[in-house]
């Protein structure tokens, strides 16, 4: 077992370009699982944490409704966004400047393999994080990711969540919004969710900006203690 986490900062970087950084990544641990049971050898699979920032950009999960996207192809260019329809769970979502997005490439059988508890260890860290600027926050029932005001006519939601695993190895990830223009969501039915609004962290401290940097430092530490894990 192999519990250390290699972390990638990625800076501002296209979604196309990450995804397939991901993807290329994830292959590599797949392909070695492979290879350990088919020769029956015990190489150590590695796990990674991407950071990284994305251009403003909407993707639709593999599930999601094309009808949650309100704008057409011309729209979207005068917005200077993108779309994409890919294979993660969950609906429609915006990824944007402002915004902590996290792909965690882990191989499960590193930890534990069960889907619902990894899901539920990277919504704790989030809430773990929030907990830290005097923020409650919680998860509103059938629908992942982290809320404020859960179970009042406020709920508003801070961090996205979709995931794909194959063979227990994960890709895609969170998304945080710490410094995020919100009229960027008003441009789709967020999650697919009608009725709720959606929020960042520095709208809710009422500042005009929040150390991103240090967010980023308060999630690892959660993660670290959630997954028992090093991160190098």
């Amino acid at each position: 077992m192999n519990k250390k986490i290699q972390l990638q900062d990625l800076g501002k970087k296209d979604y196309k370009s990450t995804w397939e950084y991901q993807e290329e990544i994830f292959k590599d641990i797949v392909d070695l699982k492979i290879k350990n049971r088919r020769e029956e050898l015990e190489l150590p699979t590695p796990n990674y944490l991407l950071y990284v920032e994305h251009p403003h950009v909407y993707t639709l999960g593999k599930s999601g409704d094309l009808e949650n996207l309100l704008l057409n192809e011309k729209q979207l260019e005068a917005k200077g966004a993108t779309f994409y329809k890919i294979n993660r769970g969950g609906d429609i979502t915006y990824h944007g400047p402002g915004q902590i997005v996290g792909y965690p490439i882990l191989d499960l059988e590193n930890f534990f393999t069960d889907i619902h508890k990894y899901l539920r260890f990277l919504e704790e860290s989030i809430i773990l994080t929030l907990a830290e600027y005097g923020l409650e926050s919680g998860r509103s029932d059938g629908e992942t990711g982290v809320w404020l005001g859960v179970g009042t006519p406020f709920a508003r939601k801070i961090c996205a969540m979709g995931v794909r695993a194959s063979r227990w190895v994960t890709m895609h990830g969170f998304a945080l919004n710490a410094n995020v223009d919100l009229g960027y969501f008003d441009n789709i039915i967020p999650c697919g969710i009608r009725g709720k609004g959606v929020t960042s962290l520095n709208v809710e401290l009422g500042v005009e900006k929040v150390n991103e940097e240090e967010v980023k430092a308060k999630i690892i530490k959660h993660l670290s203690e959630l997954f028992e894990a090093e991160f190098v």
